[in-house]
């Protein structure tokens, strides 16, 4: 069973996410352990105080580094926990390392607040500070869940398919194939325009409806190798591609212009002719 102890000045921020969905199936089927420290909890005084000023002046609060190591050390089994400080000064978070804390049995989520947290605590407990991009939340408790969900999904019996993760954008290096679902023919509304009149039908590609589950497979590889293509061209570089499929990128790349890949999708029969 894998463990995430998740430590917060705001633990009813988690409710909806931790106790509901497939996160909170996983915590009824004791796939997962979800243990969330209130920061407040530990505070040393009677009016529980958990942040200062900053040494040296300077707007904003500092969380103290005794009520932080207060709060870890109450969590049983840290010692062996990697623990993680949700800071916009960390590692961008990617699907790699969502696969990576995946892998490990006990994860502490550190949150921050305010104007951060004393650097002692980072330097003496910290094993990686994690950041979702280059911007700056009021606190890490987004942060924290978005790295949860991530990375908890991805822990054996949490989902009830495995191919459901492996199928992921990101998963292989690429992003997702487009997807479909009833009915096989659709007009809508006639979409943004605002019109209310009837448009032309849009019909789900004829490969996806031929039950050919090679042709399926070939047919979403080859999308998900253009939408990349389109939509994130850096993440090719690293892709975890085949021969076959690197052969495949090579046509694709040779007769793209020649499409419409407004969306970074490949026109009915093309997909066919690579």
């Amino acid at each position: 069973m894998m463990r995430f102890s998740i430590v917060t000045l705001f633990p009813e921020m988690f409710s909806g996410v931790v106790g509901h969905s497939i996160l909170g199936r996983a915590v009824k089927n004791r796939h997962l352990e979800i243990a969330l420290v209130a920061l407040r909890d530990f505070a040393g005084d009677r009016h529980r105080t958990v942040d200062d000023a900053s040494f040296g002046g300077g707007p904003g609060m500092v969380l103290k580094a005794d009520v932080l190591e207060n709060a870890l050390l109450s969590i049983e089994g840290w010692r062996e926990a990697r623990v993680v400080y949700l800071s916009p000064q960390g590692n961008r978070f990617g699907q790699g390392d969502a696969v990576r804390l995946g892998g490990y049995g006990h994860v502490v989520l550190v949150c921050g607040h305010y104007e951060g947290v004393d650097e002692r605590f980072v330097t003496r407990y910290v094993d990686e500070e994690i950041s979702l991009g280059d911007f700056v939340l009021t606190g890490g408790e987004i942060a924290a869940m978005a790295v949860l969900d991530a990375s908890a999904r991805l822990v054996p019996g949490v989902l009830g398919d495995a191919e459901s993760y492996r199928n992921d954008s990101f998963y292989h290096g690429l992003l997702d194939h487009p997807h479909y679902t009833r009915p096989a023919s659709w007009r809508g509304a006639g979409g943004r325009g605002g019109s209310g009149e009837k448009t032309e039908r849009m019909d789900v590609p004829q490969v996806l409806l031929s039950g050919n589950h090679g042709a399926i497979a070939g047919w979403r590889r080859r999308q998900a190798m253009l939408r990349t293509w389109v939509r994130r061209p850096d993440l090719l570089e690293s892709a975890r591609l085949t021969k076959e499929e690197r052969r495949l990128w090579m046509a694709l790349k040779q007769d793209v212009a020649q499409w419409d890949v407004r969306e970074g999708e490949l026109p009915d029969g093309k997909e066919q002719s690579v």
